[in-house]
């Protein structure tokens, strides 16, 4: 299975270069970072039912994306998975799209439930949603992704101590930690210190997790899943490197919201194999 979703991840990489390149506009630096979690998260880990999606998610996993400027990941692996037709990337950006540069539910895209992208709401969401969940009996976990920039938003935190506190024992929350943010690594920004010491004094389960081999993220995925219905919400501390898979945008912020111009994207393209079919 390790291999397949290798295969997916491969493709998902070239949907995503395509995409800002057509448009000159989005940001592949952290999507391409993200992939393997993703790909392994909608592929293997969630129980989730596409075919038959509706906003309300009864019965199945539910996923919040947070930091939604990473929005074309995200539509390239729910395209994959069946939740709309492929070909519907092409539309990546465009006047009147259902796929905007940030994920929005007016246009009623399947697989997004909330609007995201203005940073630090989606930890609160996503807690909501779980707390729902317990309250209707709903055994099903709930997923949220942040950027490790996005913990300098105050929300984030009141969050954390709510999740605790009420014992929201059925969401696992990942932190892409690749040190990198629009203006520049997190650690000039602002130092983000000790996450895993903050993260377990905030009353959290803490994990860490490779966030670019897709065998520790199957096993991270699966790990934390364990550790649901102990009491105590779930948090994944995921390394990364930003703009993995394409050489010249790995481990820079400069990638964080710029496409490749047509030289960058064949370059880049070289590097990925076409697993799947372009759109």
């Amino acid at each position: 299975m390790s291999q397949e979703l290798k295969k997916i991840a491969s493709q998902v990489r070239r949907d995503i270069v395509r995409m800002v390149h057509a448009v000159n506009s989005g940001h592949p630096g952290g999507s391409l970072g993200c992939t393997e979690y993703f790909t392994a998260l909608y592929f293997e880990i969630m129980n989730i039912h596409p075919e038959k999606w509706n906003m309300d998610g009864v019965g199945e996993d539910l996923f919040f994306l947070s930091n939604g400027h990473i929005s074309p990941v995200w539509y390239s692996v729910l395209s994959r998975r069946g939740y709309f037709p492929v070909s519907e990337l092409s539309t990546f950006r465009k006047l009147n799209s259902r796929l905007q540069g940030h994920p929005t539910t007016h246009e009623g895209l399947p697989g997004v439930r909330v609007a995201s992208g203005s940073l630090g709401q989606g930890m609160s969401v996503a807690i909501g949603a779980a707390q729902a969940k317990k309250l209707n009996g709903d055994s099903s976990i709930v997923y949220t992704l942040h950027g490790d920039g996005e913990l300098q938003e105050g929300q984030i935190w009141e969050a954390a101590m709510y999740a605790a506190h009420h014992k929201v024992d059925n969401i696992i929350s990942t932190v892409d930690v690749n040190g990198q943010q629009i203006d520049g690594p997190t650690e000039k920004v602002m130092s983000l210190g000790d996450l895993n010491a903050k993260w377990t004094a905030f009353g959290w389960t803490v994990m860490h997790m490779e966030g670019n081999d897709m065998d520790a993220v199957v096993a991270g995925l699966n790990a934390a899943k364990a550790l649901t219905g102990k009491g105590k919400p779930v948090m994944i501390l995921m390394t990364t490197s930003m703009g993995k898979g394409v050489d010249f945008m790995e481990g820079t912020h400069k990638w964080h919201g710029v496409a490749p111009n047509d030289a960058e994207l064949e370059k880049a393209l070289s590097q990925l194999e076409q697993t799947l079919g372009d759109y």
